[in-house]
């Protein structure tokens, strides 16, 4: 959404900034309607999904072409993490991708769907992805507690992410910008009867400085001390030693590893990879 007229500086009227980002705005919320009302790529596949988290605690994990994380996580969450329902929810694009990523997650034995198509793009289609699941999914299906996880977030020790939603209506990793604030959508768990009757919006609000997740600053973070939430830790280590963090990191959020796949130099991605499927390789030896 754009910002309070009262925001704008000198220089944005001189811009015509209000009237812009109001325009882009309207174009921005209609785009997100119509896409709530897409139909389901198989009925069946959401069918499942409602049944299997109705009244219970579910992840959701956004898949993105790459069914090796999906098959390193699955596993992960089945051995070290508290949860009734674990649903991979599929964003990619690429028809093959997408496939694979199936194939990955049902040889694993988590739920699987394939998301309804959209023409945004990174941060933009995860946004939509993320509302239409809580649009055609979760709100149907009311369970009693929900997270979203990004698909290259791994566990790696005994670990129950509903347990602060005991005290609190949501949890996960903090996003600060500026005097605003969020969760980051790859680990936020919410307390369904404690959101149901609010129109959460995952999208971001880059006009107030808010990426993915931030959509929902206004519907529910601005009204909550921040000052009395507990959050999850976060903090940004190389993943090999020697290879400094401007060049490319991990984030550890306690004992869960994200692999942080965009960020950093290209040319080490495959490295990187590797040095994660390495750390990865005896929890996962356990998880068989």
């Amino acid at each position: 959404m754009p910002k309070q007229l009262r925001d704008y500086k000198v220089r944005d009227w001189l811009h015509l900034r209000p009237l812009t980002q109001g325009y882009k705005t309207l174009r921005y919320d209609a785009a997100n309607a119509a896409h709530m009302k897409k139909p389901a790529r198989d009925e069946r596949e959401l069918a499942a999904v409602r049944e299997a988290i109705t009244g219970r605690r579910a992840l959701v994990t956004i898949a993105f072409e790459d069914a090796e994380v999906i098959g390193w996580q699955i596993p992960l969450i089945r051995r070290y993490v508290a949860c009734d329902a674990h649903v991979i929810a599929d964003n990619s694009v690429d028809d093959i991708r997408a496939s694979e990523v199936r194939e990955a997650a049902l040889h694993a034995g988590a739920l699987y769907m394939r998301l309804p198509a959209n023409k945004a793009r990174e941060s933009r289609s995860h946004g939509l992805a993320l509302n239409w699941f809580w649009t055609n999914a979760v709100k149907p299906a009311r369970p009693q507690a929900f997270g979203f996880l990004d698909h290259d977030l791994f566990p790696t020790a005994p670990d129950d992410p509903f347990a602060p939603l005991a005290g609190q209506d949501f949890f996960g990793v903090l996003r600060i910008a500026g005097e605003r604030w969020y969760l980051w959508p790859g680990f936020c768990l919410f307390r369904f009867a404690a959101v149901a009757d609010k129109p959460l919006d995952f999208r971001q609000d880059w006009f107030i400085g808010l990426d993915t997740g931030g959509g929902n600053w206004d519907v529910l973070y601005h009204h909550a001390d921040r000052s009395r939430l507990r959050f999850m830790p976060r903090v940004h280590k190389p993943y090999r030693e020697g290879v400094p963090m401007c060049e490319s990191y991990v984030e550890w959020s306690d004992h869960w590893l994200h692999e942080v796949g965009y960020e950093g130099r290209d040319d080490l991605r495959t490295d990187k990879r590797a040095a994660i499927g390495a750390l990865l390789a005896p929890h996962l030896t356990g998880a068989a």
